[in-house]
């Protein structure tokens, strides 16, 4: 009789589907982009800061979970590595972003926006300084540089706890050590991201607080990504000898927190923006608030906020993973809502067009593919749950029998 599958192998037995998938959108994207290059990049646009947001928010939960312990990180920290060393793909599948900046961009292709008038030349002139081509490419580089140096250190010391024998309490200490100035870094360069990816495509608008929301974003959709798949694997080995109800509830208790964290960001950019009432700031919520977007923010509103906070509140839904798990399935799709309307009104504001929407759901797809098959093949290079990390001394001393 054979030896039942490791999970790892389970997880590897997606990637071939997962690249025929891949191969078939390709080809649709490709003759469906070709007939409209601008609606091709921006669907790519979309879909690439989909998927782009989940890695980023494996690195932000790492260093996160290094920086304050707990034992909520044992069920999650390897799938986290594992999504942060998808970051070099990440920074690769950037490229298409780059080759149609010309087309995605106002501020290359309409610098006149900015100097229509005497007074716009002087309220815009840090823009028209800031926003530049080469500025934009280098700026780039410079973010990917920080986040996928992390990726390796983190990695590099995770890898040297396992090999370390019955003792991995330096390479934890170095670990927490690197998180509180790594977590500086990430902010600093999600916040720049955000804007430059993003909020610049309505070059007039601006938001202080963006950047946050931007982050907020990616680890709620990480945290959601983690949990489904932490659903489909809760009740094989290792997880299932180790992983206690108690461990899903601390991480519905921290899925709770981030879905309020993001409501209350959202509801303060409003309150803020509109009770100010200045004229380059308020576009942006008008074309998202009223008119067929408006059904979008309130399905948002209701799908996104008011839902799983009430169920989240609910111990009965935290510590069942399979409950938490469609709990989660339901925020993986909301999140990609909401980074679908945070982007398209900057194109589209009058309506959604069937059209651009199906190349979106293609363009997801095809990147989702190529970057959930990477993920998958990441996740069986490490075991499951970290090895002598002295945090988990008692689970891991139960599950390997040291």
């Amino acid at each position: 009789m054979s030896a039942p599958a490791t999970p790892q192998a389970k997880f590897g037995r997606l990637i071939v589907p997962l690249g025929a998938v891949g191969a078939i959108c390709l080809i649709g994207a490709a003759i469906l982009g070709m007939r409209n290059p601008d609606e091709g990049f921006r669907s790519y646009l979309f879909a690439y800061v989909y998927w782009f947001v989940i890695p980023l928010g494996c690195l932000c939960i790492l260093m996160l979970h290094h920086l304050v312990g707990g034992w909520w990180g044992l069920p999650i920290r390897r799938l986290a590595e594992a999504g942060t060393r998808t970051l070099p793909l990440t920074a690769l599948t950037f490229i298409p972003v780059l080759l149609g900046m010309n087309r995605l961009y106002s501020w290359l292709y309409d610098r006149g926006q900015f100097t229509a008038t005497k007074t716009d030349l002087e309220n815009y002139s840090f823009k028209l300084q800031y926003l530049t081509h080469n500025g934009f490419i280098g700026r780039a580089i410079v973010y990917f540089a920080i986040w996928i140096a992390l990726m390796v250190l983190f990695n590099m010391f995770s890898s040297h706890q396992d090999q370390s024998g019955a003792d991995g309490t330096k390479f934890a200490m170095r670990m927490e050590g690197l998180a509180g100035p790594g977590i500086i870094l990430t902010v600093f360069a999600i916040t720049f991201a955000s804007v430059d990816w993003v909020m610049s495509l309505e070059p007039k608008w601006f938001s202080t607080i963006y950047g946050m929301i931007f982050m907020i974003v990616g680890i709620l959709t990480t945290m959601s990504f983690m949990l489904f798949n932490l659903r489909r694997k809760a009740n094989e080995s290792p997880y299932l000898e180790t992983i206690t109800p108690q461990h899903y509830n601390d991480l519905g208790n921290l899925m709770l927190a981030f879905t309020m964290l993001w409501a209350y960001l959202n509801f303060s950019q409003f309150l803020i923006i509109w009770a100010g009432n200045i004229h380059d700031e308020i576009p942006w919520f008008m074309s998202r608030a009223f008119g067929p977007w408006a059904k979008v923010a309130l399905i948002l509103i209701v799908f996104h906020f008011a839902l799983p906070f009430l169920l989240l509140l609910q111990r009965n839904v935290k510590r069942r993973v399979e409950r938490l798990g469609r709990v989660a399935a339901m925020m993986l799709v909301l999140s990609m809502v909401d980074v679908y309307w945070l982007i398209v009104p900057a194109y589209e504001p009058d309506s959604i067009q069937l059209g651009p929407l199906l190349l979106d759901l293609v363009f997801l797809a095809l990147i989702g593919a190529i970057w959930v098959s990477f993920y998958f093949w990441q996740v069986k290079r490490m075991p499951l749950l970290p090895l002598h990390d002295p945090r988990f001394e008692g689970a891991l001393h139960h599950e390997h029998g040291d």
